[in-house]
């Protein structure tokens, strides 16, 4: 193990600073540990914010990624409510807005990310909220009980999960989506419309290419959104889900490279070797596409990129590059998307199974390539799909859009070769 770091310093409390000051301990660094996050109280996960916990099927200490105790054990010191105001990379420390330093021999940044501003919101306006800690989520369920008419400001993932959770509980739903379809960003064509068909089959409405032009208030509170044609919304509550941007404002403050996230190479480094970047933060290379810079919003994401790593700074022999393939996931009402894997808009799609069904996959394609799979309530595709994309095998179009074929063959076969 290497002996060259004595004090790491890691900035954010998400799910990646958490693991990595875990793996860290996982393989045998004996160093301090500083774990540094702005919001007070115990780290916790975000995912099920807009899931099982908006729901109230999840209790607010079953969110917490560990225990006070297991940080007095593992000897991780836990910095909450602090702000860190700069790096200064010459003398290796942090600058807190408190005051204090700290100095490290290694850096982490997992500053994650924070909710991309809807410009038609100059001010306030009560009603009109977001969801990003666990603060918001609380203040979210209590509002939802309380409302008839809901409006939710994009179709993302975290839109339709909320939107699903409201229309269960007996609200009015509208979705507000500038694309012209949902989840653009993130799937294929035809994903997209088997989702809207879901969604609008349990009673959302939607209005998709379409702007935002402001809100109709009445003593300080909302009662509409106005759309760009000049149609309005009637509206007791309003969540504006319209994507993330990421937090590389320290990086970018002391110089390091800066593109859509904290640039890092193959081993997760930034410019600066003494400082690495993981999770929501960081733009890597992606192995599975030539190399090209690519910045992911996932939990696996984040905690196979803390676990790299913190392998890395322990000295581990292996210095291969990251090369994980990412997975995500979102709940909506019945539907488990998963998706392995990232496609290009263009990617070419072969339908695995009858969307009508309930249940198909969407194999997505680069000529002869497998770039990404996307499933609907279809797990066993979901875990093959995984398998493959990281062997780098790639069924053939007609072998995967064959329900009888078991894809699962394709790597036994590899297993033999």
């Amino acid at each position: 193990m290497s002996t060259s770091a004595r004090s790491i310093v890691i900035v954010g409390a998400g799910q990646a600073g958490v693991q990595a000051a875990s793996a860290l301990r996982a393989e045998g660094y004996g160093g301090a540990i500083h774990l540094l996050g702005d919001e007070p109280g115990l780290p916790y996960q975000r995912p099920p914010l807009s899931k099982s916990y908006l729901s109230g099927n999840l209790a607010v200490e079953e969110l917490h990624l560990e225990t006070a105790a297991w940080f007095d054990e593992q000897r991780v010191e836990r910095w909450g409510d602090t702000h860190v105001e700069a790096i200064e990379r010459r003398l290796k420390r942090v600058k807190l807005s408190s005051g204090k330093t700290l100095d490290y021999d290694h850096l982490i940044l997992a500053t994650g990310a924070r909710n991309r501003p809807l410009t038609a919101l100059s001010e306030p306006v009560h009603g009109v909220i977001s969801l990003r800690a666990v603060a918001d989520a609380a203040a979210l369920a209590s509002k939802l009980r309380a409302s008839r008419r809901v409006v939710v400001i994009g179709a993302g993932f975290l839109g339709l999960e909320v939107a699903s959770i409201a229309i269960a509980q007996g609200c009015d739903v509208h979705v507000v989506e500038s694309a012209d379809r949902l989840m653009r960003r993130a799937i294929s064509v035809e994903m997209s419309e088997a989702s809207l068909r879901h969604h609008r089959a349990a009673g959302v409405a939607f209005s998709l290419n379409a702007g935002v032009d402001g809100f109709c208030t009445e003593d300080g509170g909302v009662r509409a959104v106005k759309l760009a044609d000049g149609s309005r919304i009637e509206a007791d509550l309003v969540l504006v889900a319209i994507g993330v941007v990421p937090n590389s404002e320290l990086g970018l403050a002391c110089g390091l490279d800066i593109y859509n996230g904290v640039i890092v190479d193959e081993q997760l480094r930034t410019t600066d070797h003494s400082i690495s970047a993981i999770g929501d933060c960081a733009a890597f290379p992606y192995a599975f596409d030539g190399g090209d810079q690519l910045r992911l919003e996932s939990v696996q994401n984040a905690v196979d990129q803390a676990c790299y790593v913190a392998r890395r700074i322990a000295g581990a022999a292996d210095a291969s590059p990251y090369d994980q393939v990412p997975v995500f996931w979102s709940d909506q009402g019945g539907m488990r998307l998963q998706m392995a894997g990232v496609a290009r808009r263009l990617d070419a799609s072969v339908l695995r199974g009858d969307p009508a069904s309930g249940a198909f996959s969407v194999f997505r394609y680069r000529y002869d390539r497998l770039t990404a799979v996307e499933s609907f309530n279809r797990p066993a595709d979901h875990m093959a799909a995984r398998r493959l994309l990281q062997r780098r095998i790639s069924p053939s179009r007609a072998q995967a859009a064959d329900l009888t074929f078991d894809l699962k063959s394709l790597l036994a076969a590899a297993v033999t070769a």
